[in-house]
C-alpha cells in the first residue's frame, strides 16, 4: 500500500510517526513506552511491567472495570492489544476509519487515566502466573531467556519471573506507572487516512494527561561467551536447541538485509544449505536462523528440534555449511536467488495498515530509525556478497556465543554437540 511518513514532536515532548495511507479504511495506532522489565525498580518485583500492561484495559476514569471498557471499545469491531518486553510496554489498536477519533480517545483514557485497584490486580496476577506457567511447556520460551542471561543480559528466566509475582503490591504498580508512563518516554505511530486529520490527531495526543517525565536510556550489558547449558526435562523426547553468535554493536538496516540474505541461503527453504539438506537426509523437521539488533548488540540466532539419534549428524552439517559460508564459498547463483526472494517478500509485506505500522515500529521504537519502505528494494539490490561474508565473520569472531538446549539427555551429549559450533 502506498503511504507517506512524517515524524513529529508534540508540545509535551513525545515523538512519533504519522503514516498517511490514502484511501485506507482502517486506522492503526502503536503507543510505546520504555517501561519493560529492565525498568522495574528491583528484581524482586521484576514482573511489574507485565502486570501494568494487563491492567491497561481495566478500570479507568470513565469505566468501572475491564468488562465495561471492553464492551464499549469493541462495539463496532475495534481491536486492542498490548505486549511487554525487556525494554517496552506497547499498546496497540486497530479500528474502522469511521470511528478513529472515538477509539483514539478511549485509548488515551485507558493509557493516561487508569484506576488501578486491588480486585483487578489480584485477577491479573493470577492471569500472568497462568500465562508464564503455560510458557514453561514451550521449550523455546524456556531456552532463549536462559541464553540471554548466560551471555550477560540482566534478565530473569521464566521460573524466576513467576516467583516475583506474589511480591507485587498495588503501590508498586502505581510507582512503576508514574515513573515510566510519561510524555517524553512515549513514542507513537498513527497509520491510516491521517493527512486531512493531522492537526486533530496532534491535538488529541497533546491533550493526553501525561506528565512530562524523561526518555529512558536502554541499558548496556557486559556481554561474554558461555558454556553450553542443558535444561533437563524428563518428558522431552528430542533436543530443542538454540545458539547465538553475538557482536557488540548495532547493525545498520542494510547490514540486517545482508544477513537476512545469508539466513535465506542457509535455512530459508527446503532448497537451503542447512535446513534443506537436513530435510533431504531426514534429520530434522524444522529449523531456522535469524538476525536481530538492539541499541548495543546484534544477534545471529539458530534454533530447531532434532531427535537425539540425529543430533550429531545435524550439528556436523551446521558446522560444515557455516564454515563454508565464512570462507566465502557462496555461489553467485545462490546469492542472487536470495536477493530475488527478499524482493518478493518485500512486495508482500505491506498489504494492510497494521503491517505498515508494525514495519516502522520495529526500528523506530528501538532507536528512532526511519527506514522508508519504498527504499527497501534499492537497499536489497545494493547488498554486496563480500560485505555479507564479512558480517558473518564478524559474528563468528566476536568471542560471544552460547548454546542452550532442552532435553532429557546427559550434559555430556550437549557438550559434544557444542564442539561442532567451533568454526
Amino acid at each position: 500500500m502506498k503511504h507517506s511518513v512524517e515524524e513529529i514532536t508534540l508540545k509535551n515532548g513525545a515523538k512519533g510517526l504519522l503514516i498517511d495511507v490514502p484511501g485506507a479504511s482502517v486506522m492503526a495506532t502503536r503507543i510505546q513506552f520504555r517501561a519493560g522489565m529492565r525498568y522495574a525498580k528491583s528484581p524482586e518485583v521484576y514482573e511489574i511491567p507485565h502486570i501494568v500492561e494487563h491492567l491497561a484495559f481495566g478500570a479507568n476514569a470513565r469505566y468501572k472495570d475491564e468488562q465495561a471498557f471492553e464492551a464499549d471499545f469493541t462495539k463496532n469491531g475495534a481491536y486492542h492489544n498490548a505486549w511487554t518486553s525487556d525494554i517496552s510496554v506497547c499498546y496497540e489498536t486497530e479500528c474502522a476509519d469511521f470511528e478513529w477519533d472515538r477509539i483514539m480517545d478511549l485509548q488515551g483514557v485507558s493509557i493516561c487515566e487508569p484506576r488501578f485497584n486491588e480486585e483487578e490486580l489480584k485477577a491479573e496476577k493470577g492471569n500472568v502466573r497462568s500465562e508464564l506457567t503455560g510458557y514453561m511447556n514451550n521449550y523455546y520460551r524456556l531456552l532463549w531467556p536462559r541464553l540471554q542471561r548466560e551471555v550477560g543480559e540482566d534478565i530473569l528466566d521464566l521460573q524466576e519471573r513467576i516467583k516475583t509475582i506474589p511480591n507485587i503490591e498495588l503501590k508498586d504498580i502505581r510507582e512503576h506507572y508514574r515513573r515510566t508512563h510519561t510524555a517524553k518516554n512515549m513514542s507513537f505511530i498513527v497509520a491510516g487516512k491521517v493527512h486531512s486529520r493531522k492537526h486533530e490527531i496532534i491535538k488529541m495526543l497533546e491533550d493526553w494527561k501525561l506528565k512530562e517525565g524523561y526518555k529512558f536510556t536502554i541499558p548496556m550489558d557486559e556481554m561474554h561467551s558461555a558454556e553450553a547449558v542443558s535444561i533437563r526435562r524428563k518428558d522431552a523426547s528430542n533436543i530443542t536447541f538454540g545458539f547465538s553468535l553475538i557482536t557488540k554493536r548495532h547493525l545498520e538496516p542494510n547490514e540486517v538485509f545482508a544477513m537476512n540474505c545469508l539466513n535465506h541461503i542457509l535455512n530459508g527453504t527446503t532448497n537451503s544449505k542447512i535446513f534443506g539438506a537436513a530435510r533431504k537426509r531426514g534429520l530434522i523437521y524444522g529449523m531456522g536462523s535469524s538476525v536481530s539488533s538492539n541499541a548495543h548488540c546484534s544477534y545471529w540466532d539458530f534454533d530447531g528440534e532434532v531427535n537425539v539419534e540425529n543430533a550429531e549428524e545435524l550439528f556436523k552439517l551446521i558446522q560444515k555449511e557455516l564454515t563454508k559460508a565464512l570462507n566465502g564459498e557462496i555461489s553467485d547463483k545462490d546469492f542472487e536467488a536470495a536477493k530475488s526472494y527478499a524482493t518478493g517478500r518485500f512486495q508482500m509485506g505491506a498489504q494492510t495498515v497494521g503491517q505498515i505500522a508494525d514495519y516502522y515500529a520495529e526500528n523506530y521504537f528501538l532507536n528512532g530509525d526511519i527506514e522508508k519502505y519504498e527504499d527497501i528494494p534499492k537497499a536489497i539490490q545494493s547488498i554486496d556478497k563480500t560485505k555479507m561474508i564479512e558480517l558473518a565473520r564478524e559474528f563468528a569472531d566476536s568471542g560471544v556465543r552460547a548454546l542452550v538446549t532442552v532435553s532429557s539427555v546427559e550434559k555430556s551429549v550437549i557438550s559434544g554437540l557444542e564442539a561442532y559450533l567451533n568454526f
